[in-house]
Protein backbone atom coordinates (compact mmCIF):
# COMPACT_ATOMS: atom_id res chain seq x y z
CA UNK A 1 0.00 0.00 0.00
CA UNK A 2 1.47 3.38 -0.86
CA UNK A 3 0.80 6.34 1.35
CA UNK A 4 -2.16 8.95 0.37
CA UNK A 5 -2.51 12.28 1.00
CA UNK A 6 -5.83 12.83 2.49
CA UNK A 7 -8.13 15.90 3.02
CA UNK A 8 -10.84 16.17 5.86
CA UNK A 9 -13.24 19.18 5.83
CA UNK A 10 -14.69 19.50 8.92
CA UNK A 11 -16.37 21.83 11.23
CA UNK A 12 -17.76 22.85 14.14
CA UNK A 13 -20.42 20.34 15.76
CA UNK A 14 -18.91 17.76 13.13
CA UNK A 15 -19.96 14.20 14.32
CA UNK A 16 -17.52 13.34 17.43
CA UNK A 17 -16.98 9.25 15.96
CA UNK A 18 -17.19 10.14 11.93
CA UNK A 19 -14.51 12.84 12.52
CA UNK A 20 -12.26 10.88 14.99
CA UNK A 21 -12.32 7.45 13.71
CA UNK A 22 -11.43 8.05 10.33
CA UNK A 23 -9.15 9.87 10.85
CA UNK A 24 -7.05 8.25 13.41
CA UNK A 25 -7.84 4.91 11.36
CA UNK A 26 -5.97 6.41 7.87
CA UNK A 27 -3.30 7.72 9.65
CA UNK A 28 -2.86 3.75 11.36
CA UNK A 29 -2.58 2.21 8.17
CA UNK A 30 0.43 4.79 7.17
CA UNK A 31 -1.62 7.98 4.96
CA UNK A 32 -1.27 11.76 5.84
CA UNK A 33 -4.45 13.04 7.09
CA UNK A 34 -5.06 16.78 6.85
CA UNK A 35 -7.88 18.42 8.66
CA UNK A 36 -9.38 21.52 8.14
CA UNK A 37 -12.41 23.98 8.84
CA UNK A 38 -12.68 27.25 6.86
CA UNK A 39 -11.50 30.11 9.53
CA UNK A 40 -9.51 28.24 11.20
CA UNK A 41 -5.10 26.90 11.48
CA UNK A 42 -3.62 24.20 12.05
CA UNK A 43 -4.22 23.62 16.37
CA UNK A 44 -7.12 25.37 16.30
CA UNK A 45 -9.92 22.94 17.45
CA UNK A 46 -13.79 22.22 16.30
CA UNK A 47 -16.66 21.09 18.69
CA UNK A 48 -17.92 17.40 18.36
CA UNK A 49 -21.59 16.46 18.94
CA UNK A 50 -22.00 12.33 19.73
CA UNK A 51 -24.83 11.57 18.19
CA UNK A 52 -26.29 8.02 19.33
CA UNK A 53 -29.39 5.96 17.99
CA UNK A 54 -31.39 5.63 21.19
CA UNK A 55 -35.06 4.59 20.15
CA UNK A 56 -36.31 8.02 19.14
CA UNK A 57 -37.37 9.25 15.83
CA UNK A 58 -33.93 10.59 15.47
CA UNK A 59 -30.70 10.19 16.99
CA UNK A 60 -30.03 11.97 20.04
CA UNK A 61 -26.98 14.53 20.69
CA UNK A 62 -24.54 15.06 23.33
CA UNK A 63 -21.45 17.27 23.70
CA UNK A 64 -18.14 15.58 22.49
CA UNK A 65 -14.68 15.83 22.35
CA UNK A 66 -12.77 19.08 21.12
CA UNK A 67 -10.95 18.01 17.25
CA UNK A 68 -7.68 19.29 16.95
CA UNK A 69 -7.16 20.62 13.58
CA UNK A 70 -3.43 19.42 12.28
CA UNK A 71 -3.74 21.74 8.87
CA UNK A 72 -4.76 25.61 7.93
CA UNK A 73 -7.33 26.25 5.52
CA UNK A 74 -6.40 28.77 3.71
CA UNK A 75 -3.43 27.42 2.69
CA UNK A 76 -4.97 24.35 1.25
CA UNK A 77 -4.86 23.19 -2.48
CA UNK A 78 -7.00 20.24 -3.26
CA UNK A 79 -5.04 19.42 -6.51
CA UNK A 80 -2.16 18.33 -4.02
CA UNK A 81 -4.50 15.23 -2.49
CA UNK A 82 -5.52 12.09 -3.81
CA UNK A 83 -8.89 11.89 -1.57
CA UNK A 84 -11.39 13.75 0.45
CA UNK A 85 -13.39 12.64 3.65
CA UNK A 86 -16.35 14.23 4.82
CA UNK A 87 -17.56 13.72 8.30
CA UNK A 88 -21.21 14.02 9.25
CA UNK A 89 -22.29 15.93 12.10
CA UNK A 90 -23.93 19.08 11.45
CA UNK A 91 -21.15 20.92 10.66
CA UNK A 92 -22.09 19.93 6.57
CA UNK A 93 -25.42 22.56 7.46
CA UNK A 94 -22.88 25.37 7.32
CA UNK A 95 -19.90 24.19 5.63
CA UNK A 96 -22.16 23.81 2.30
CA UNK A 97 -22.61 27.72 2.13
CA UNK A 98 -18.94 28.11 1.84
CA UNK A 99 -17.82 28.59 -1.84
CA UNK A 100 -14.33 27.68 -1.53
CA UNK A 101 -15.49 24.83 0.35
CA UNK A 102 -18.30 23.47 -2.44
CA UNK A 103 -14.95 24.30 -4.93
CA UNK A 104 -12.77 21.94 -3.01
CA UNK A 105 -15.33 18.93 -3.42
CA UNK A 106 -16.38 19.45 -6.98
CA UNK A 107 -12.13 18.79 -7.29
CA UNK A 108 -11.95 15.61 -6.15
CA UNK A 109 -15.12 14.54 -8.53
CA UNK A 110 -13.55 16.11 -11.84
CA UNK A 111 -10.51 14.69 -10.88
CA UNK A 112 -12.00 11.28 -10.26
CA UNK A 113 -10.39 10.85 -6.62
CA UNK A 114 -11.64 8.52 -3.82
CA UNK A 115 -14.22 10.66 -1.52
CA UNK A 116 -15.73 9.36 1.73
CA UNK A 117 -18.68 10.77 3.07
CA UNK A 118 -20.83 9.54 6.06
CA UNK A 119 -24.31 10.32 7.50
CA UNK A 120 -24.93 14.40 6.91
CA UNK A 121 -21.95 14.66 4.94
CA UNK A 122 -24.42 14.63 1.99
CA UNK A 123 -25.62 17.62 2.55
CA UNK A 124 -22.27 18.67 1.46
CA UNK A 125 -22.24 16.78 -1.96
CA UNK A 126 -25.57 17.90 -2.65
CA UNK A 127 -24.85 21.27 -2.04
CA UNK A 128 -21.72 20.64 -4.74
CA UNK A 129 -23.54 19.54 -7.14
CA UNK A 130 -21.83 16.30 -7.43
CA UNK A 131 -24.34 13.53 -6.51
CA UNK A 132 -25.85 13.12 -10.36
CA UNK A 133 -26.59 9.77 -11.17
CA UNK A 134 -24.69 8.32 -8.19
CA UNK A 135 -25.68 5.78 -5.75
CA UNK A 136 -25.65 7.87 -2.35
CA UNK A 137 -26.01 6.60 1.33
CA UNK A 138 -26.62 9.09 4.35
CA UNK A 139 -28.83 9.80 7.87
CA UNK A 140 -32.43 8.80 6.32
CA UNK A 141 -32.93 12.56 7.14
CA UNK A 142 -30.68 13.43 3.94
CA UNK A 143 -32.27 11.62 1.52
CA UNK A 144 -34.42 14.25 -0.11
CA UNK A 145 -31.63 16.24 -0.82
CA UNK A 146 -29.05 13.31 -1.85
CA UNK A 147 -32.79 12.96 -4.47
CA UNK A 148 -32.94 16.45 -5.37
CA UNK A 149 -29.50 16.85 -6.27
CA UNK A 150 -29.80 13.91 -8.67
CA UNK A 151 -28.45 11.05 -7.01
CA UNK A 152 -30.10 7.70 -5.90
CA UNK A 153 -30.88 6.95 -2.35
CA UNK A 154 -29.19 3.92 -1.31
CA UNK A 155 -31.49 2.80 1.92
CA UNK A 156 -28.63 0.77 3.82
CA UNK A 157 -28.70 -0.80 6.96
CA UNK A 158 -27.04 1.59 9.63
CA UNK A 159 -23.85 -0.93 9.29
CA UNK A 160 -23.47 -1.04 5.68
CA UNK A 161 -21.80 1.32 3.23
CA UNK A 162 -21.84 1.56 -1.28
CA UNK A 163 -19.32 2.46 -3.49
CA UNK A 164 -20.49 4.15 -6.65
CA UNK A 165 -17.07 5.10 -8.43
CA UNK A 166 -14.94 7.28 -6.61
CA UNK A 167 -17.83 7.77 -3.88
CA UNK A 168 -18.19 5.68 -0.69
CA UNK A 169 -21.14 6.64 1.50
CA UNK A 170 -22.64 5.38 4.59
CA UNK A 171 -25.34 6.36 6.83
CA UNK A 172 -23.76 6.88 10.21
CA UNK A 173 -20.69 5.88 12.12
CA UNK A 174 -22.18 2.07 12.96
CA UNK A 175 -20.97 1.98 9.19
CA UNK A 176 -17.07 2.16 9.72
CA UNK A 177 -15.95 -0.93 9.47
CA UNK A 178 -17.44 -1.20 5.83
CA UNK A 179 -17.00 2.62 4.93
CA UNK A 180 -13.25 2.28 5.85
CA UNK A 181 -12.89 -0.88 3.72
CA UNK A 182 -14.46 0.24 0.69
CA UNK A 183 -12.56 3.71 0.94
CA UNK A 184 -9.35 1.63 1.64
CA UNK A 185 -9.90 -0.21 -1.56
CA UNK A 186 -10.57 2.66 -3.53
CA UNK A 187 -7.06 4.34 -1.99
CA UNK A 188 -5.44 1.02 -2.69
CA UNK A 189 -6.11 1.15 -6.66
Amino acid sequence: MSSKRILMITGDFTEDYETMVPFQALMAVGHRVDAVCPGKASGDTVATAIHDFEGDQTYSEKPGHRFALNADFASINPADYDALVVPGGRAPEYLRLNKEVLTMVQHFFETNKPVAAICHGAQLLAAAKVLEGKQCSAYPACQPEVELAGGHFANLEVTDAVTDGNLVTAPAWPAHPAWLAQFMALLNK
